[in-house]
Order: structure tokens, then C-alpha cells, then sequence
């Protein structure tokens, strides 16, 4: 089954495509302006993209939102994650003075999947990852947050992982698998 995937972002077109396989193949799709996210959930935005990207093409669509959600800031950055202080550079320095003298580092990536067809939003999934910040960034790989978000059971920040180890225990690739799921059991 081929699934459209509204994204530009290179990190998140990388790890979709890790989910492609012979069951659902996963294509990129970008079509004119994005819509404003005026959502206050990671849900409503993604359903507010996959609603009106789903309404320039044929099939099934589906759009995300994800971000870093810090207990220690009571949620944020929250569904401002990618917009938080300007850029990936600037939003990791924010984190950071952010947290300045708090011990509380607990943190999880959050990703909500909006299905779509015609316009129309037929389900919602959301996936989470539990980890912590860490203050100094380690690690080359990954995107965003990741040199800070340091995942215990892999004793290793994001960053420092490979993108398929990394993947398989992501906010999306449990958003996707819970996605995956309802398309077997409901087309």
C-alpha cells in the first residue's frame, strides 16, 4: 500500500523511509504552502496538514507533528519544538539556559500521525519516547533535539546512535507502527 507522507524535513523523510517496505511504501509528498498550525495539541496540527495536504492528492496521506516535551517547563517547547527560538542551534541553547540549575531532566519526544484522504481526517496516532536532557550536546547524528535527549535504556543520546537503532525505539516509529496497525486491521 503506498502512503503519501507531507514533510519536508530531511531527518523525518529519512526516518519514514526506514518504515518503507513491501507492505506500505512510504512517498514523499510536497504540495504548494503550508497551512498555519493554529492547533493546540500535536494531533490538531497534524490534522490541520494531513486535512489539507490530503486534499491535493489521490490516496491515503498522512502528516505529522512532533516535539520535545520537558517536564521541568511544564511541557514546553511543547508543539513549538521546531519554531521554539528560531533554528535547531537556537533552540538547543534555549534547552539548555532553559534547564540552567534544574535537576528535574525528564523529557519525551512526542509525534502525532494524521490519516487522511480527500480532506478528511480518519484517525489520529501518537507515539512518545521517555528520556532526559543532557546539558552538553554528544553525538553527530540525528536532528533537532537529539544531541541533548540522552535515552537511558541506550545509555547514549540520540545523536550518538545510528538512525535504525534510533528508529526503533522513536516517538515516530511508534506513531507509524500504531498507523501500520489500523491500515491492516481497517483497509
Amino acid at each position: 500500500m503506498r502512503l503519501w507522507a507531507a514533510t519536508t524535513n530531511p531527518g523525518k523523510l529519512r526516518e519514514f523511509a526506514l518504515a518503507s517496505g513491501a507492505e506500505f511504501v512510504i512517498e514523499p509528498f510536497v504540495g504548494g504552502e503550508a497551512p498555519e498550525e493554529t492547533g493546540s495539541t500535536f494531533e490538531e496540527n497534524a490534522a490541520i496538514k494531513a486535512r489539507t495536504y490530503s486534499a491535493r492528492v489521490e490516496g491515503l496521506l498522512f502528516a505529522e507533528d512532533s516535539g520535545l516535551c520537558v517536564d521541568a517547563l511544564g511541557g514546553k517547547p511543547g508543539i513549538y519544538s521546531a519554531r521554539w527560538a528560531g533554528d535547531d542551534v537556537a533552540n538547543n541553547r534555549k534547552l539548555v539556559e532553559s534547564l540552567r540549575g534544574i535537576a528535574d531532566r525528564r523529557a519525551r519526544y512526542v509525534c502525532a500521525i494524521a490519516l487522511a484522504q480527500s480532506g478528511e481526517t480518519l484517525a489520529t496516532f501518537r507515539g512518545e519516547v521517555e528520556g532526559e536532557i543532557v546539558d552538553r550536546p554528544r553525538g553527530s547524528g540525528g536532528f533537532g533535539y537529539d544531541p541533548h535527549f540522552y535515552y537511558p535504556a541506550f545509555g547514549a543520546t540520540f545523536a550518538e546512535i545510528p538512525p535504525e537503532r534510533k528508529f526503533e525505539v522513536s516517538h515516530r516509529r511508534r506513531a507509524l507502527d500504531r498507523l501500520f496497525e489500523y491500515l491492516r486491521q481497517y483497509r
